[in-house]
Formats: structure tokens, C-alpha cells, sequence
């Protein structure tokens, strides 16, 4: 298995978990699903193609060697324009012979496709009901989103990094002090995509909550509170929890090597 490491989400410290790589110089390539083999819980977002907008969010428990579904499954919106393969656990997708579908890029309005970590949960309560990690945000925290800047894909504090660094950046975390009152990030999760924080990759990529019902997003993953509430109180570090978004026929192609659930 190839470990996973968290660190706790402090201020200026990167977005997204850190993924240690192994490598060999012979023996057959690990199994696609080794990265996340120990997770016990899965959250799954299915649409029905790549530029789809809508879909709908289930849960899983690992039950021995297969998935038992909990819950009921609610809907969700994802990006404006749809969804692109992302950077996260599972092999890269596009551009190879078997894969098909766009890739994410920064600005390009479409939610990344994988297999990813579920970080920290975020909200602007000092507290939250979940067992997951949780960070009160502040005024001066934002996530960002401009390509060239060495901060790129990263939740910081501006009392800690200058206000020069988050300048342009399209993201404060405090949406209802920086936006009229937004309450789409009152509470959410990151979702680790682009771990390395390549430029220009896609960044600030979350779980949150929906400006309207049916809203879709610039690159997130949105529902309503209640779900929300419901699948943080759900969730535990210790089950290792990944999320998994796919359009309808990329996971029923990918469903049996990747031990998804089952359609």
C-alpha cells in the first residue's frame, strides 16, 4: 500500500494532504486501487457525462471485501461546464488509450473526476459536529487560485503570509464577511486534488454548500446543509474516507478494477 500522510491544517501550510510515492525498478506496476485499499468509507458523486452540472451523492461502508450503501442519496451540483479528470489517487485517465474526457485546468469551470482524500472539514462556526479534523475560518484566510503564485492550491492566513500574497486571489474562506453575506463555505470539506499543486492544475477544490438548489459550482462539489451536516457527522479519520466522483460511464467502465461499489 502506498501510504498516506496528513499533517493538521495549519495556517500557510499546503491545501492538500501529502502523498509519499514509492517507485521500483522492476516488478509489475501496484494496483490501481493500492492508494486507497485501506479506506472503510466512500463518498460517491456520479453525473451523467462530462459536461452534466447535476448529480447525485451516496455513501458507503466497506463491508469485508465489498461496499454496503447507507443513507438515501441526495443531490448535488458540480461544475458549470461539468467535470474533467483530476490529480489525486488514482491513475491518470486522460490521455491514455483507454481513458477518454477533458482534463482539469485552472478557471476551466469543470469539477475534477477520481479518486481523491477527503482533508479537513472548514467552516465559519468555532465548531462543527464531525470527528474529522475542522478548521474555524477567519477573515484573513483565503485559498489561492492564481497560477504563478508560489501559495498556489494552499489555504493561508494574510496575518501570516502579508496581504500582498492573497492579493488576487478569488477565494477568501470567509465568504459572508468578503461577499455579501455567501454562505456556500459556512461549513465543507476539502476534496485533495492536485496534492503536488501544480500550476495551472486546478485549485481550492471543495465540498461546500449551494448558493440555490441546483446551482452548480466554479469547480466544487455542492449540496444542500442538511446533507452536508448528515455526511460530516457520518464521516471518520480512522476509516480513511476518499471521495469519488465519476460521469456514469467512466465509473461503470473503471467500477470493477478500481473495487468501486457496485452501479
Amino acid at each position: 500500500m502506498l501510504p498516506i500522510f496528513r499533517s493538521i491544517w495549519r495556517k500557510a501550510l499546503p491545501l492538500s494532504a501529502v502523498l509519499a510515492l514509492a517507485s521500483c525498478a522492476s516488478g509489475p506496476p501496484p494496483s490501481p486501487v493500492a492508494a486507497w485499499s485501506n479506506a472503510g468509507q466512500l463518498v460517491l458523486v456520479t453525473t451523467a457525462g462530462w459536461n452534466a452540472n447535476q448529480g447525485r451523492l451516496r455513501r458507503f461502508e466497506r463491508d469485508g471485501d465489498a461496499w454496503r450503501e447507507v443513507g438515501t442519496a441526495a443531490p448535488i451540483t458540480v461544475g458549470r461546464n461539468g467535470s474533467a479528470w483530476g490529480i489525486g489517487l488514482h491513475p491518470a485517465q486522460s490521455g491514455s488509450p483507454q481513458g477518454n474526457g477533458p482534463e482539469k485546468r485552472e478557471g476551466d469551470g469543470r469539477a475534477p473526476a477520481g479518486v481523491f482524500a477527503i482533508g479537513t472539514v472548514f467552516g465559519y462556526a468555532d465548531a462543527t459536529a464531525t470527528a474529522m479534523p475542522y478548521q474555524a475560518m477567519t477573515a484573513s484566510d483565503y485559498c489561492i487560485d492564481v497560477n504563478a503564485s508560489p501559495l498556489y492550491n494552499r489555504i493561508v492566513d494574510a496575518g501570516v503570509v502579508g496581504d500582498d500574497a492573497v492579493r488576487d486571489s478569488t477565494e477568501p474562506m470567509r465568504r459572508d464577511l468578503h461577499a455579501g453575506g455567501d454562505q456556500r463555505y459556512k461549513l465543507g470539506f476539502v476534496i485533495d486534488h492536485n496534492p503536488q499543486n501544480t500550476p495551472g492544475a486546478g485549485s481550492c477544490i471543495f465540498a461546500h454548500l449551494w448558493k440555490a438548489p441546483g446551482e452548480p459550482t466554479a469547480g466544487c462539489t455542492a449540496m444542500a446543509e442538511p446533507v452536508m451536516q448528515q455526511l460530516l457527522a457520518w464521516l471518520r479519520p480512522e476509516r480513511h474516507p476518499v471521495f469519488v466522483l465519476l460521469p456514469s460511464a467512466e465509473y461503470q467502465r473503471l467500477q470493477r478494477d478500481w473495487r468501486l461499489p457496485a452501479p
